[in-house]
This record gives structure tokens, sequence and C-alpha cells, in this order.
């Protein structure tokens, strides 16, 4: 099933992110947690990349396994790093012949060691280019791409920013799926700039409870730059374990989805580190699934 028909039902999707595991040890803990988080009856999983395409294989084999032995609607990340215009059309072909028509188009995030991105010779330097190449020789394929709430961290120019999102929907985006973010004024005054900026696609808020002291500050890396509103900060300073930091997260998390509802929010995304119990909770909590 395409996520775009999905919006066209006229209720919240919520949906859930895992990354490829690098073990078959990883491998059974993620189709545990997948197992667990099923029948919460999610509109769609999607798979991502690692950091400068590192994961590109095994995103492909979890992408195919979930097609082949689960009924869930998959959506693969795909990137420009790394990657010739000849290897993504391969890539597209293997995900058309198996059923896939889901993909997260993405710019990417340098290689480790590479501080700017840079496009390989005969590839994408952007994910508008990028979109428009599958739009052209996939035209079945849904296609979502990448929102910043708070700003993308390569981009000092708000006004600009969105003019580049702009340019990855005319190139035939049909969704956009925000970075995580813990303030959720950040998302509804991006939603405003989209409109200003004459994006109508679906937008999908990026949530990610925090589970540790430790997850804060990856948090900010992987984000490149998340900010944590001090009410949160006081929160976690309070908690004595990391028990406490995951009770308290969940919460945060809890309260932004709440919020979120109540604003007619087309969707919500949760990144889940591959672990189920924190979206577990929120959905008892919320009777999501009531």
């Amino acid at each position: 099933m395409q996520v775009s028909t999905l919006f066209q039902q006229g209720k919240p999707t919520f949906s859930f992110e895992f990354f490829p595991p690098k073990s078959e040890a990883a491998s059974e803990t993620l189709f545990s947690a997948i197992q667990e988080l099923t029948p919460l009856m999610p509109a769609y999983v999607s798979i991502t990349y690692g950091a400068g395409g590192s994961t590109r294989d095994l995103t492909h084999d979890l992408v195919l396994r979930l097609r082949n032995e689960t009924r869930l609607t998959v959506v693969s990340h795909l990137t420009c790093v790394n990657t010739t215009k000849d290897e993504v059309g391969q890539i597209l072909e293997r995900y058309h012949r198996s059923g896939i028509e889901n993909i997260m188009a993405l710019r990417g995030d340098p290689p480790a060691g590479q501080k700017e991105f840079q496009s390989t010779a005969d590839g994408f330097a952007y994910a508008a280019a990028l979109v428009a190449y599958i739009r052209r020789e996939y035209p079945q394929m849904c296609i979502g791409v990448a929102g910043y709430p708070e700003g993308h961290p390569e981009s000092p120019n708000r006004l600009k920013e969105m003019d580049y999102l702009k340019a990855k929907v005319d190139a035939g985006a049909d969704y956009i799926c925000t970075q995580l973010f813990f303030d959720n004024r950040d998302f509804y005054d991006f939603r405003e700039r989209c409109v200003l900026a004459g994006i109508n696609v679906p937008i999908v808020a990026g949530i990610m409870p925090i589970t540790s002291l430790k997850s804060v500050q990856r948090m900010a890396d992987l984000a490149r730059g998340a900010r944590y509103p001090a009410r949160l900060l006081k929160a976690l300073s309070r908690a004595g374990t990391d028990e406490d930091v995951e009770r308290v997260g969940t919460h945060w998390a809890t309260q932004q989805v709440l919020d979120l509802l109540d604003r007619e929010v087309d969707g919500v995304h949760f990144y889940t580190l591959n672990r189920s119990t924190t979206t577990l909770s929120i959905y008892k909590t919320l009777c999501l699934t009531c």
C-alpha cells in the first residue's frame, strides 16, 4: 500500500522507524520489538540508512524481509550518499519487483570523517534531484521527504530552507516527515511556514522519547542540534536512574503526541530506536488502539 493513500482516510497516521541490525542477535531483538508493535497496527514502518549510507545492503535486506514475512507497509530510506544514478536505479528496480511502493528520499549525512556532503560522480547532489529521478523513472512510487522544524543544521537562512523544501515537493514528494523535536511550538511554526511557502502535502511529526541520559547527547548529535526545552531538562535533572529518565521522557513524548492530536496533526512518526516499551506506553496512555 502507498503511504499517500493512508492520509486520504481523514485521520492521523501512526508509524514507526527502525534501523537495520548489524548482527544476528540484534536482528532477533529488532524482530521481537516489531512483533510487539505490530498489534498496534501502524500505518507503516520505515527503515533507515546508517550515517553515510553505511548500512545500505542491510537496509535493503531488512526491507525485503519485512515485506516478505509481515503484512506491514514498509518505507525504505534512500540517500544520495556514495551512490550513483545507476546504483539508485538498480535499488529502485529491485524494490519495484519486490512490491515495495514507498521511498523516503534523503540527501543524507556526510560519511564519518567528512565535514561537508560531497555528491558522488554521476550521483545526486540534492534530495530534490533524487525525488525528481524517482518520480520520472518510477512514477508509481510514493515518495516522502524530510522536514526540519528547528531548521536544517546546514542552513542559516530559514527562508531559503523553505524554498529547498518546496523544491522537493514540486519535484514529486507526496508527504513530509519531520526530524525529531521536543517543543511542539517549533513544529507548529514549521507547519505555518509550509503553508506560506505553498506546500500543501501532509506533514508527519517525528517524535523520539528520551530513554536515558546518554541518549540525550546522542539525540542531539543525531539531530545535529536538537533543542531541549528548559522544563524538560529540569525534569531530567530530577531523575536519579535511567528508569526515571525513561519515565520522564515517555511522559514528555506522550504530552507532545496528545497536543499534536489536539492540533490535528496529519501523522505521528515514532523513532523507536528498535525498542517497543516507550511506544507501547504512549499508545496505552492515549488509548490510540482503543
